[in-house]
């Protein structure tokens, strides 16, 4: 399995979507899985830009990893408009071991090809990545 893992391709639509979110702002977040048949990471969802933190939340499978990275927009103390994109590795207690090992193995190697991820997040349940935790990574 280690094998299969460290050649996990990335489809070029994913960083094309991601390049669409850094530089364009086309969306709000986009979630992404790994088809372990066609050992690929694929494009699972997009939101548009004018979707919430909630909204993004709510299209994380209960059962299932999946990668995902979310367009924040904040204002500083300064009253300055800013953004940040994070990258959540969302791996939930229920979900299957192999497919847990899978998405911890082919991490590192999927967010190099994402070039301009500024935060990082590692969530087990819906509490390790609730609004309060990305605010307080942003320190607001």
């Amino acid at each position: 399995m280690a094998n299969s893992a460290s050649g996990m391709h990335v489809s070029d639509e994913c960083k094309l979507k991601f390049l669409e979110l850094k530089a364009k702002r086309n969306y709000r977040f986009i979630v992404f899985k790994i088809d372990e048949k066609a050992q690929q990471v694929m494009i699972d969802m997009v939101g548009n830009p004018e979707e919430t933190y909630d909204d993004f939340t709510k299209c994380m499978p209960e059962n299932e990893c999946r990668y995902a990275v979310y367009d924040f927009d904040f204002t500083t103390p300064e009253n300055c408009q800013k953004s940040k994109i994070f990258f959540i590795a969302w791996s939930p207690d229920t979900s299957r071991v192999r497919s847990k090992m899978l998405y911890a193995s082919s991490k590192d190697r999927f967010k190099r090809e994402l070039d301009g991820i500024q935060v990082e997040l590692q969530a087990t349940d819906p509490s390790e990545m609730s609004l309060d935790i990305i605010k307080g990574r942003v320190n607001l």
